[in-house]
């Protein structure tokens, strides 16, 4: 039986490559049935923003491997409702549908997972 995995990221999408590594890590997984959620913690919920200009920075877009998580069998994806709030985030202007937790259900959603990777 496979172990669960939780990706966490919490790197916004400009600011190295941790976010760029985690969608890998989840998009890999998901290409091998691996059972795994993700989580967008921290400045991680910048990636979610929609109308992102990557080019404008000469970073690559990660908005295309994001709509591909699901297509590779990633569909447990949570966004902490604190996160999106302090940085202005709407919930509802995500480019990803995604559920939004509060701190205690992040604390039951972590518990879940046989291993957890934070980038």
């Amino acid at each position: 039986m496979s172990q669960s995995l939780l990706i966490i990221t919490r790197q916004a999408p400009w600011s190295g490559p941790g976010a760029r590594e985690a969608l890998d890590i989840a998009l890999a997984g998901g290409a091998f049935d691996l059972p795994l959620g993700m989580l967008f913690l921290d400045d991680g919920v910048f990636q979610l923003a929609s109308g992102q200009q990557a080019a404008s920075l000469q970073q690559k877009d990660l908005s295309a491997n994001l709509q591909a998580l699901p297509m590779f069998g990633v569909e447990s994806l949570y966004a902490s409702s604190r996160s999106l709030q302090e940085r202005g985030v709407p919930g509802d202007a995500l480019a990803l549908s995604v559920e939004v937790l509060d701190d205690s259900d992040l604390t039951a959603l972590i518990a879940r997972y046989d291993q957890v990777i934070t980038l």
